[in-house]
This record gives structure tokens, C-alpha cells and sequence, in this order.
């Protein structure tokens, strides 16, 4: 369904994607993992034809430069920043971007019962909740039914209830089989390693623009986790704040009473600790433990 071959792109002397190669076929699920600057979101603007690139992007076979608007028509896109005008009431900018994007006017709705909107017509955009607007968003890339779907870092201004509930709604989307029976392909950056667990058949790790590995989801989330977790100790007001900065860096964490669980690979076991120094969360003590069910077994107090 996508193919992209040898794609760079350079901004001025810096370069933003370098040679990079890979497909995905149809019903595939690729997430694209890696730092801020690893060439994420520069890769999913080239495939949607709003950057110019070397290489070559095909969509279902079509050129992705060369034929922009006919690809871009087979793509339904979330981007990580919305952009609403926040007067329209939520039926009326499900009607204008069926308008934009040519499409006969939809029963609005049924178009937001699919993402958990229903009967949310009449309610103005400014009025509707983070987690409310990015399923409007969903919604609208949903218009037409494109068999392709692109999300680019899409949960990163919810919280962790609202990024629970919007993966689950995604999860499935991804399973569900579009008007020609055919599986949705999906391609979507994130950091998020509970994303990545929920939504990706496969992982490519970018670096500096270059992919650096390419896994299988499940090898990719066990080679993040590796078994072990931290058990870290802090202020009851200070909770949601670390799970905040812990997933915003690639960590599944979750509360769990005096503090949070984060799962973390044997490379990575500092990492947490200096996350939460780094954004001025005060650690009162950790524990490193193995994680073979439910309720850990406790291995060593550092």
C-alpha cells in the first residue's frame, strides 16, 4: 500500500531524513519511534506530498509527488496540532471538511458515533475537551473512508485517561475492515511504548534520520521493558506530573499508590531517574523489581 524508497530531506545543511527505505503493505500497522528530530514527522509530510524530497513515495501505485491530491485522497491524517475554527459547531465542521475534500454531505451523525461523539452535533469546537477534539479530528480523517490511515504524534496533548481512552478507540479502527472490506493500513509516530503495544504490527527506530532498527512490536516492546520495573516513590501530587514526562519519553508508566510503575529495559534503568530530575520531580526512593504478573516479586533495594 506504501512504498518509499531512498527518500532525503534536507533543510538547508541539515538533514532531516537520510535514505530511508521501507514499505507497508496492506492492513499493516508501522509506528514510527525516536527522539524529537529523528525524522518523524518530516517522513509522514513527504508522504502526504507537503514537503519536496529525492527518492520515491508510491501510495496504492500512485506517485506521491507527482499525483499529490489523488494520494492524499486514499489518506485520512491526524496531525499532532489541531487546527479548528473554534465558532463552527461540530456538525457544521464535519459538513465543511466533507466540502473540502469533495465528498457528498455525510449524516453527520453517524460519522461521530464511530469515534464516541454522538450527539455532540450542536456543541460548539471551542467548547469541546482535548480528548472531544482530537476524536472530531479522527472523525474528519475518516471522511470518505480512505483505506490508509496517518497519525503523527496524536495523543501528545491528552492526558493519561484521555490517551488510554483515544488508543482504545484507534485499536478499533485498526481492526475494523473499511467500506471495500478491505483493512485499514496504518502509519503513526510516537513515544509512547503503550501505544506502540496497542497499535503497531511492526517498529521502525529512526536516528538522526536514518532507521536504525526494524522489529516485530512484540520483540520491540520486550526489548523496552525487558522484564524488569522501577518502582519509584514520590509526592501523591507530583504522580501525575511523572507519568506525564515518563510517557512523553518513550515509558509506560501508571500510578500504583505511593508513586509509579515504569517498566524499563537493563540499558535504560537511569534513565527514569534523570527524566524526573531534569523536569524538577523530586524522587523520595525507587526500587528495581522482575514483573512476572500482577503483583511484582521484589529483587534488590539500590
Amino acid at each position: 500500500m506504501i512504498a518509499i524508497e531512498r527518500v532525503t530531506k534536507r533543510f538547508g545543511r541539515a538533514t532531516a531524513v537520510d535514505d530511508v527505505s521501507f514499505s507497508l503493505a496492506e492492513g499493516d500497522s508501522v509506528a514510527l519511534w525516536g527522539a524529537n528530530g529523528a525524522g518523524k514527522s518530516t517522513i509522514i509530510r513527504c508522504v502526504l506530498g507537503l514537503l519536496r524530497y529525492r527518492g520515491a513515495i508510491r501510495v496504492n501505485g500512485m506517485d506521491a509527488a507527482r499525483d499529490g491530491k489523488a494520494v492524499r485522497r486514499l489518506i485520512g491524517y491526524v496531525p499532532q496540532e489541531l487546527g479548528f475554527y473554534d465558532d463552527l459547531s461540530v456538525g457544521e465542521a464535519i459538513r465543511f471538511f466533507a466540502r473540502l475534500k469533495g465528498l457528498a454531505t455525510p449524516r453527520t451523525g453517524g460519522v461521530l458515533s464511530g469515534v464516541g461523539l454522538e450527539g455532540q452535533e450542536r456543541k460548539r469546537i471551542r467548547d469541546l475537551s482535548g480528548g472531544m477534539k482530537q476524536r472530531l479530528a479522527l472523525a474528519i480523517a475518516l471522511l470518505g473512508d480512505p483505506p490508509v490511515l496517518i497519525l503523527d504524534e496524536v495523543t501528545a496533548s491528552l492526558d493519561a485517561c484521555g490517551r488510554e481512552e483515544f488508543v482504545g478507540l484507534l485499536s478499533r479502527l485498526a481492526d475494523a475492515r473499511g467500506a471495500a472490506g478491505t483493512a485499514r493500513t496504518m502509519l503513526f509516530a510516537s513515544h509512547r511504548l503503550e501505544e506502540i503495544q496497542s497499535l503497531a504490527k511492526r517498529v521502525l527506530t529512526l536516528r538522526a534520520g536514518r532507521i536504525v532498527a526494524d522489529e516485530a512490536a512484540g520483540e520491540f516492546v520486550r526489548g523496552h521493558a525487558g522484564g524488569r520495573i522501577m518502582r519509584i516513590r514520590l509526592e501523591a501530587p507530583e504522580c501525575a506530573a511523572a507519568i506525564d514526562v515518563l510517557r512523553e519519553s518513550g515509558f509506560a508508566a501508571r500510578l500504583n499508590g505511593v508513586g509509579v510503575l515504569v517498566p524499563i529495559a537493563e540499558s535504560r534503568k537511569a534513565e527514569p531517574l534523570r527524566i524526573l530530575t531534569d523536569a524538577s520531580i523530586h524522587v523520595s526512593d525507587f526500587d528495581l523489581m522482575h514483573e512476572p504478573g500482577p503483583e511484582p516479586h521484589k529483587e534488590a533495594t539500590p
